[in-house]
């Protein structure tokens, strides 16, 4: 849950460029966050290869679809970033990963636990959008 408005915590989401300032899991993000467009993700874990994904789906204030991986669908991975007003005013923000393709159960099994990775990350957007106003 994050204290603030929803346009605040998108407007922090997808500027790729400060990324680093407040998700310790990152080492660098090259390219837009837009509608279409590709970006690399350079992760603390493996940060001389990055992954590239592309935004498949973007819509402002309350979600954001990323989608990667190897030709003809053999493995694909998708990411969704949600944002969801709650009655008592604050943000409930999701983050999500999925798998899918003839490989995903076997490339599936190498991939780390990507909870501690997403909670780092979910609480760096909040601290930073809740200590910037």
């Amino acid at each position: 849950m994050i204290d603030a408005d929803t346009a605040v915590i998108w407007a922090v989401l997808v500027d790729g460029s400060k990324w680093t300032e407040w998700d310790t899991a990152v080492v660098r993000l090259d390219g837009r966050i837009a509608p279409g467009e590709k970006v690399t993700v350079f992760p603390e874990v493996n940060p001389e290869r990055g992954f590239a994904v592309r935004v498949i789906e973007f819509i402002p204030g309350e979600r954001m679809v990323w989608r990667g991986g190897m030709p003809f669908g053999l493995f694909t991975g998708t990411r969704t970033y949600t944002l969801s007003r709650q009655p008592d005013g604050r943000v409930r923000f999701g983050m999500r990963e999925e798998y899918t393709g003839p490989l995903a159960g076997l490339i599936g099994r190498s991939i780390p636990d990507l909870a501690p990775s997403f909670a780092r990350f979910a609480a760096g957007l909040k601290d930073r959008v809740e200590t910037a106003r």
